[in-house]
């Protein structure tokens, strides 16, 4: 029984196998141990993430927000409603060259400011304020005729520093609020990547086309191999709509063989769309549902369809299935809320995602922005 004894290679030795005897077996007949690499484990937080303003909505509710503030302090020194609408224009000539300057600069150097200690981030983004809300005043003194003193230019730089400082805290209590959804939607992502079931058919319909057409049945494992190979790697933050079209277009072939011509497939792809981005594996659980709930049930099959088209600044995605008979498996309900959570994580309110179904026809509507 020695000879199967489980031995635990040191902490401080390469990871190799952890089966002593079969490094000596292998060695004795001439082969080198397999060396296995640590896999590294998946990033669930981006730290840039914390900082990501480049949203319209982020956008609309900081200058919303700054905007609130200073009509209340404005009403608060003024006599009258002429004098509050004075104030206040004159206030917002200030604040919005500030504030968007700021978020500008926040925006072009989140990566920065991500790697960047605690400390760091307030002392940079606080003193960012403050001089936005300098450049502000510049902006304000160059079309009025305002008195610039010194202890005005101390207040100005005062309260830039301050709104830099809220703006800091708001935006990490922002990212920690998000952080459990994020974490929920990457860990069902995760847990929906491998379907045995998937695997199981794939591998029945390569085995039986390895006699009749292996050609084919090369083909297919080489789609599986594909899909295994994006569904196991590291999640990045985004991929571009192309990529996710190629894996879907990927996945529907192999689905194409155990179907045949009961899954009837219409691709109506915009060139121009193809640049946005989307979080990965969007389409492919999409499609796989489409599959699943409206072609497997129905004896006579059903009718896909995938339509991109770019509209202005925006690109519009639409899979549309026919729908029959209720399937026999019914799922759990995860796909379709994980996938719109990761949208607004990405995208925030430029990302729609609508739900259209009828008694003959399910169809879902994807709208995100072309950047």
């Amino acid at each position: 029984m020695a000879l199967f004894s489980k031995r635990r290679a040191p902490e401080d030795q390469p990871k190799t196998s952890i089966w002593r005897e079969s490094i000596e077996l292998s060695t004795l007949l001439g082969f080198a141990p397999t060396q296995v690499k640590a896999a590294p484990m998946p990033t669930l937080f981006d730290p840039g993430r914390e900082f990501d303003v480049c949203h319209v909505g982020l956008v609309l509710r900081a200058v919303l927000g700054v905007q609130a503030c200073l009509a209340l302090g404005t009403a608060m020194a003024s006599q009258n409603l002429g004098q509050w609408f004075a104030l206040l224009s004159t206030g917002t000539v200030v604040t919005m060259f500030g504030l968007l300057t700021w978020l500008l600069a926040v925006c072009g150097f989140k990566r920065v400011l991500g790697r960047l200690g605690e400390g760091g981030q307030w002392l940079l983004l606080t003193g960012l304020g403050a001089l936005c809300g300098l450049f502000g005043w510049v902006a304000l003194d160059a079309v009025s005729v305002i008195e610039t003193t010194n202890f005005r230019l101390i207040s100005v730089a005062l309260c830039g520093a301050s709104v830099g400082g809220v703006m800091l805290a708001w935006l990490k209590l922002r990212e920690r609020t998000q952080r459990p959804a994020n974490a929920l939607a990457q860990l069902v992502e995760l847990q929906s990547r491998i379907r045995p079931h998937f695997l199981f058919n794939t591998l029945n319909s390569a085995i039986a086309l390895v006699q009749i057409d292996p050609a084919r049945a090369e083909s297919v494992l080489e789609d599986l191999a594909e899909l295994f190979r994006v569904a196991l790697a590291d999640a990045s933050a985004s991929v571009s709509l192309e990529e996710e079209i190629d894996l879907a277009r990927r996945y529907l072939a192999i689905e194409q063989i155990r179907f045949g011509k009961r899954l009837r497939i219409t691709w109506r792809l915009d060139p121009a769309a193809k640049r946005a981005r989307v979080p990965p594996l969007l389409l492919q659980p999409l499609v796989e549902n489409a599959v699943r709930h409206g072609v497997e049930p129905n004896e006579e099959g059903g009718e896909l369809e995938i339509i991109t088209n770019q509209k202005g600044s925006e690109v519009e995605i639409r899979i549309t299935n026919t729908v029959g008979q209720p399937t026999k498996q019914p799922g759990h309900g995860l796909a379709l809320p994980n996938v719109r959570q990761r949208l607004h994580l990405l995208h925030d309110v430029a990302a729609v995602f609508d739900v259209d179904a009828k008694p003959d026809r399910y169809s879902l509507r994807i709208v995100v922005p072309l950047r």
